[in-house]
Parts: C-alpha cells; sequence; structure tokens
C-alpha cells in the first residue's frame, strides 16, 4: 500500500495539519472545530506515522516485494528449468512403485530413502526423497526423478519440500537473504509494518476523495494531472487495489515470523486450533529401526551384538493400495517408517479444493491404524493452511502467483512514487534542506482523551503482540521527539 502518504506537506493550508494556535489565541473555538469527527482528529497523527514508516520502512518493504515477486515467478520458470527431470513421455503402463524406489536406490546407495511422491499425473515423475551425504545444504533433501514407466533414474536435485533448486534459493532469500535465522528480521520488520502502512495509506487516501463526487477519482489516476499532483493519483489508486492483498500477505507473512509467529502459535494452540497430525505410533512398540522396509524391537534380555529379527513389511505397494481404499488418492507422499512407527500416507494436493487427508499404515499387514480428513480440521488450522498456501502461491496455482507477483510490483512502484512524492516537496530555494520536510510535530496532542487513551491501550497490545513493530515504533517516537527538539533548538 501507499509508503508516503498523499498528503501535502506542512507549508499546507489543511486545517487537519496547521499548527496548534499561538498561546495568546483566543480560547473560544469555533463550532465547526468543536464538532470535528474523530478521522479530523486522527488524520494528522496518521499522516506523521504513515511518512515516518514510508521513509524509513520502504526500503524492507521494497526488498521484500522485489523477493517475493521473484519468488512467485519462480513456479513457471522451474517448469521450463527442469523439465527433464519432471516430465517424461506417456508410457502403456507403469511400474510398481517399489521398482521406482529400487531404481533411485541403485544409482544412489549412499542415500537413505524417507518419502516417495508417485508421480501426479500422466507424463510426471515419481520424486524419491533421501537422506543423502551429497547434500550440502542444510535442511534439504536429495530428490531423485524415476520415470514411472520404465523406472529409469531422470536425474536428482537438492530440493526443499516440493521446491527445486531454483525456487528453493529464492524462498530463502525471501524469508532471510541467505543470512539464516538473523536473516530473518528483516521479512518480520517488512511483515509487521505492511498492514499499518496500508491501511493507514488507505485511510488517508479514502479521507481526501471523501468529498468527490465521482468514483473515478478515488479508484483510478486523475487524467491531465502533472508533477507531484499525478505521481499522487497514480500512488493513491493503485495503493487502494493493492490494500487488501497486501494486508492479508502482512498477516500470513506473519504466521510463520521468529517472534509474532510465536505469539500467534500461542493463541491459535489456546483456541484449539492447532493442526493436528495423524497418529503413526505402532501398537505395542517398543523400539525400532527407521528406514524403507525395516522396523526392529528387541527385549532387554537380549545380548546387545545379537542381530535385531527384521519386522514383516508389506512393501510400499501394498501400503499405497490401503491408502487409496481409505479415500487417501489425490497427490500422495508416502513417509517411510521411523522408528515405532508406521507409513504415513498423505495427499499433498493443496490447491482450492485443498486435498490434505492422512492415513497411517501398519507395515506388518497394510491395515489402517488411523485415518485423519482436512474436513475434521479445527477452523483456525483451516485458515492458516489457507492463509500460508495463499502467501506461498499455490491455493489457486498459476492464478495465485499472478495475482502476488502483480502485487509485489504494486508495492515496487508505490514506494517509488512515495519517495518521488517526498522529493518533488522539497524546498526549492537555496539552503532550504534537501529533501521533503516531514510533517508537522505534536499531533497527538490534538486527539480528545477520550479517543487518545484506548488508540494508546490498542498500540501496545499490538506493539507487544508484533515484538518488532512495537521496537520500532518505539524507535520512532523516540526519533519524532529528537527532531522536535533540534528544529525548536535552531529556531530559538
Amino acid at each position: 500500500m501507499a509508503i508516503i502518504d498523499p498528503v501535502k506537506g506542512i507549508q499546507s493550508a489543511d486545517p487537519d495539519t496547521a499548527p496548534a494556535p499561538a498561546p495568546n489565541a483566543p480560547a473560544e473555538q469555533p463550532p465547526s472545530a468543536r464538532r470535528r469527527s474523530a478521522w479530523s482528529a486522527l488524520r494528522p497523527l496518521t499522516l506523521r506515522m504513515h511518512f515516518y514508516a514510508g521513509l524509513l520502512i520502504a526500503p524492507v518493504l521494497l526488498l521484500a516485494a522485489v523477493t517475493g515477486t521473484l519468488y512467485a515467478l519462480s513456479y513457471p520458470a522451474e517448469k521450463l528449468l527442469y523439465g527433464h527431470e519432471l516430465t517424461v513421455p506417456v508410457g502403456d503402463s507403469t511400474r510398481p512403485l517399489g521398482a521406482q524406489v529400487d531404481a533411485a536406490r541403485a544409482a544412489h546407495p549412499d542415500g537413505t530413502v524417507t518419502a516417495v511422491w508417485p508421480a501426479p499425473e500422466e507424463g510426471a515423475t515419481t520424486r524419491v526423497l533421501m537422506e543423502s551425504p551429497e547434500v550440502t545444504t542444510e535442511g534439504r533433501d536429495l530428490t531423485v526423478f524415476v520415470d514411472p514407466y520404465t523406472a529409469t533414474v531422470r536425474g536428482s536435485l537438492e530440493t526443499s519440500g516440493d521446491a527445486l533448486p531454483l525456487r528453493a534459493w529464492l524462498s530463502t532469500f525471501h524469508s532471510n537473504l541467505q543470512l539464516g535465522e538473523p536473516g530473518r528480521i528483516y521479512s518480520e520488520l517488512a511483515a509487521s509494518w505492511m498492514w499499518v502502512v496500508a491501511l493507514g495509506g488507505l485511510a488517508l487516501w479514502i479521507g481526501r476523495r471523501r468529498t468527490a463526487r465521482r468514483a473515478r477519482l478515488l479508484l483510478l489516476p486523475e487524467r491531465g494531472a502533472a508533477g507531484r499532483r499525478r505521481t499522487l493519483s497514480w500512488h493513491g489508486s493503485v495503493g487502494l487495489w493493492s490494500a487488501a492483498g497486501l494486508v492479508v500477505l502482512s498477516a500470513t507473512g506473519l504466521t510463520w515470523s521468529t517472534y509474532a509467529g510465536e505469539n500467534i502459535g500461542e493463541v491459535q494452540d489456546k483456541l484449539g486450533g492447532a493442526t493436528p497430525a495423524v497418529a503413526a505410533a505402532l501398537p505395542g512398540a517398543t523400539g525400532g529401526a527407521g528406514g524403507e522396509h525395516a522396523g526392529h524391537h528387541m527385549s532387554p534380555d537380549m545380548p546387545m551384538d545379537m542381530p535385531m529379527p527384521k519386522t514383516a513389511d508389506v512393501g510400499i505397494d501394498k501400503v499405497v493400495e490401503s491408502a487409496r481404499a481409505a479415500g487417501v488418492d489425490t497427490q500422495i507422499q508416502i513417509t517411510l517408517p521411523a522408528e515405532g512407527k508406521g507409513y504415513v500416507v498423505k495427499e499433498r494436493d493443496r490447491q482450492f479444493p485443498t486435498h490434505l487427508d492422512s492415513v497411517a499404515v501398519d507395515p506388518a499387514d497394510g491395515t489402517v491404524m488411523d485415518t485423519l480428513r482436512f474436513a475434521d480440521y479445527p477452523v483456525l488450522a483451516k485458515l492458516t493452511r489457507w492463509g500460508i498456501d495463499i502467501h506461498m502461491g499455490v491455493l489457486f496455482g498459476l492464478v495465485n502467483q499472478l495475482a502476488l507477483a502483480a502485487l509485489g510490483l504494486a508495492l515496487v512502484f508505490l514506494t517509488v512514487w512515495g519517495y518521488r512524492m517526498w522529493w518533488l516537496r522539497r524546498p526549492t530555494r537555496d539552503g532550504g534542506p534537501a529533501f521533503g520536510p516531514a510533517y508537522a510535530p505534536g499531533t497527538w496532542r490534538r486527539i480528545p482523551l477520550p479517543l487518545l487513551l484506548p488508540l494508546a491501550a490498542v498500540t501496545g497490545l499490538v506493539g507487544w503482540f508484533v515484538p518488532l513493530l512495537g521496537i520500532s515504533l518505539v524507535a520512532f517516537l523516540v526519533l519524532d521527539v529528537v527532531t522536535a527538539r533540534v528544529r525548536r533548538a535552531r529556531t530559538a
């Protein structure tokens, strides 16, 4: 949304931003001033905060917008870049899934198979995920792509979830600038302020245009405008159309941030909205060894050097058959048994309508031990899932990705337009400041006490819940006080 406010500077004759009356002015105010609306009282403060947020937070928002746009466009890009690994000619019949896994294991004997994603459609490859010494990045898997019709390996890539190398790199760059955990502060700061800047700018633009008789002046750039007025018109109109999307991106981005995300998770858990998981523990299991076909157990009386017996395993094809019979059959992924657990077969189609049902299957006989339907998720868990998937560009597929790219580009232009308006507000006389001045200080003093107290309480609560917002807001206030005192000292 708007980055620098599209309103006149302190030189304006706007009564809402005019300086406070002189000490010797008459105490009696005209009736129009006594009947000021709540917005008339809040507008100067909103204007000043919008100015500071746009000026100081805009570089962070700009960086998030550029990296987010690149990430959104990486979905179609990776289909072109990795076409050989992702697609194969359609054959007459597919080979057993177990044979495909064996082919991947033969190509990478040092790897340990952890999961299998069968080909989701005709002409697509099967993905076999491995823990492997070939992987050099922490938290990544080696994914082997296998032709399901011939069980031949098409290639292998280092992946993160379903993201191939290009998108995985851009995802990390967007979230932490490739700086690890400390770098996540940048993205959380952007998410913390984006909704504030968006809603503040939206209120300022609508308030400015509220007397316009034509909706076009509110919704579309003004025709025939020039200079700063034209920039303001584009800034406000594009910001209006972008506001809702930017607020959604801000809210969803905060859900997995470091500090605000922890608070959101705690609230979600207390409200019973935690995301459930299928129960995969084997009945009576006392131990076991992970692997795609093994689950071992031993009694305390067994000597430690005695070979452990191998638990029976019906094989991955039988497991898939059991899962499909239970209704889990849309773009499935199979997680192989870990110690004391069974197979977990889960749908991974996150486009709308979402298919995320899952089952746990006993490796000994292929019976379904537990079933979890996405329809049974708590409402908050569903909303969180959908919100994250919108943010990641998968809920509505290509439309979602193009919308994210458009929002990112809009935010880039809003930032540039905002800085341009700041530049155009600069004094042109020699000896003046090089850039546009800040808006009038002390605006909070003109807010009526019945409105100021709840506003301060809400601000404090939000600042505590979203820590980086609260900390940076305090920094803004300190900067504001220091700036005002320096200005008074220079004019004394």
